[in-house]
């Protein structure tokens, strides 16, 4: 096990072909947000990148066989096998005759094999859990990994930490990437506390009264970002800076009591290291996704113009605030979960992902989501459902020396029962009057 994952001074280069032709690169998660800016990126700088694979849920085939076409990628997978015929059809349209097709991989092992694929780096752009296996067949190819899915290190920690080498991970959210750039301004020994900052969502300031009759139109109303639906009501409940906590504590070996959150609403300090003598080193851009992307796709190399840079000539004030945990309890539950490590963080996501659903349609007020998620930890542990890890990361009753025993099995019947309690209680709210709930 690697003392740690993402620390800038290990740099890990796998040798994959001549280093003068372009990186070739692996999109997963194509068609999302993350992946069409990757894209972009790819776009504007083809002498320095080459997209060999994309692979995405199935939801847009228009759009990834217009990339699969731009690109001319060897192989395209689709999550949902039933899409195949559809983006065999519109691939087929677009290419002209004579043409090879790239080839077509659908199902949901589709992505975990492209993600294996001879290339240097692996972006991993899909949302959700769903997202651990390819990130594991990515890291047991040798592949440089290009990190935005979080949740996939959150579920399955152990298992990431046991076969990524030191520096294979390069994390591609706005946060961690900004921790990575500052701490390669000190030594391990010298970092005193990691600061992830956070924008406060549309709800920035106000009370847990006020936040109890938002409406998911209100929820998804960003003032900075523009990401999907469970993301940006993630971000609205701060459930988001409660995973990031998590994933900084796993990428870093930071402890979480050296893990602070502090509410930043122009989003232009992306995280800062505090380091023992007193210095803090922040990271600061626009918010523009493109620049971590365009990081985790060229280090330890920057991509010039991968976006737009601060704008000093005009003035411009920057605000921090101390988070109000009473009103965003997501945080200090979500350091609960992550010091208690196992299947804990797994069901914390998959909780939250089935309530967010029920708020989204109806079943569940806002502050509803993280109190369910707290409701359905709290009976994982007491039931025995929630694995806990040893200090060592080994299960408890393992042998000694066998580091961690958490298996894929653990986390999908861990994530099975929390989705399958958080629908039932979730569904009990929405029975329950709403005079009663409030």
């Amino acid at each position: 096990m690697t003392d740690t994952l993402a620390h800038p001074h290990l740099r890990f280069e796998p040798a994959t072909g001549d280093p003068a032709s372009p990186r070739e690169i692996v999109i997963l998660g194509s068609t999302g947000s993350i992946g069409t800016q990757a894209i972009d990126i790819v776009r504007r700088n083809p002498g320095r990148f080459r997209v060999t694979a994309l692979a995405a849920s199935g939801g847009r085939i228009e759009l990834l066989a217009e990339q699969a076409h731009q690109l001319r990628v060897a192989a395209v997978a689709v999550a949902r096998e039933e899409t195949a015929p559809a983006l065999r059809e519109a691939l087929t349209t677009r290419y002209g005759a004579g043409e090879p097709l790239p080839e077509i991989l659908a199902g949901p092992e589709a992505a975990t094999e492209l993600a294996a694929s001879p290339c240097h780096t692996v972006l991993n752009g899909i949302t959700g859990s769903i997202g651990l296996a390819p990130t594991l067949a990515a890291l047991k190819a040798g592949r440089v990994l290009a990190l935005a899915n979080k949740e996939s290190l959150i579920v399955g920690g152990p298992l990431v930490k046991a076969v990524a080498r030191p520096g294979q991970i390069i994390p591609v959210d706005s946060e961690h990437s900004a921790l990575f750039q500052a701490l390669t301004g000190g030594t391990r020994a010298e970092v005193r506390k990691l600061v992830v900052t956070a924008s406060g969502g549309p709800f920035r300031g106000r009370t847990r009264r006020e936040l109890a009759g938002v409406t998911p139109e209100q929820a998804l109303a960003h003032p900075t970002w523009s990401m999907g639906p469970v993301v940006t009501i993630n971000s609205a409940t701060l459930v988001n800076k409660g995973l990031e906590v998590i994933e900084a504590h796993l990428l870093f070996d930071v402890p979480f009591d050296r893990i602070e959150v502090v509410v930043h609403p122009q989003s232009y300090v992306h995280s800062m290291v505090e380091f023992t003598d007193g210095s803090t080193l922040a990271q600061a851009s626009p918010p523009d996704m493109r620049m971590p992307i365009a990081l985790g796709l060229g280090w330890p190399e920057r991509v010039p113009d991968a976006a737009p840079g601060v704008d000093w000539k005009n003035a411009q004030t920057w605000e921090f605030f101390p988070l109000d945990q009473d009103a965003f309890p997501s945080v200090p539950l979500a350091c609960r979960v992550g010091e208690l490590g196992g299947t804990a963080p797994a069901v914390f996501n998959a909780a939250n992902e089935e309530c967010v659903e029920a708020f989204l349609t109806g079943g569940l007020p806002f502050t509803g989501i993280v109190d369910t998620v707290a409701a359905v930890v709290d009976e994982g542990l007491a039931s025995g459902v929630v694995m806990k890890q040893s200090q060592d990361g080994a299960r408890p009753g393992s042998a000694p020396g066998d580091g961690t025993s958490l298996t894929v099995s653990d986390v999908l019947q861990a994530e099975t029962w929390a989705r399958a309690r958080a629908r039932e209680l979730a569904a009990a709210a929405a029975r329950t009057p709403s005079e009663v709930r409030a």
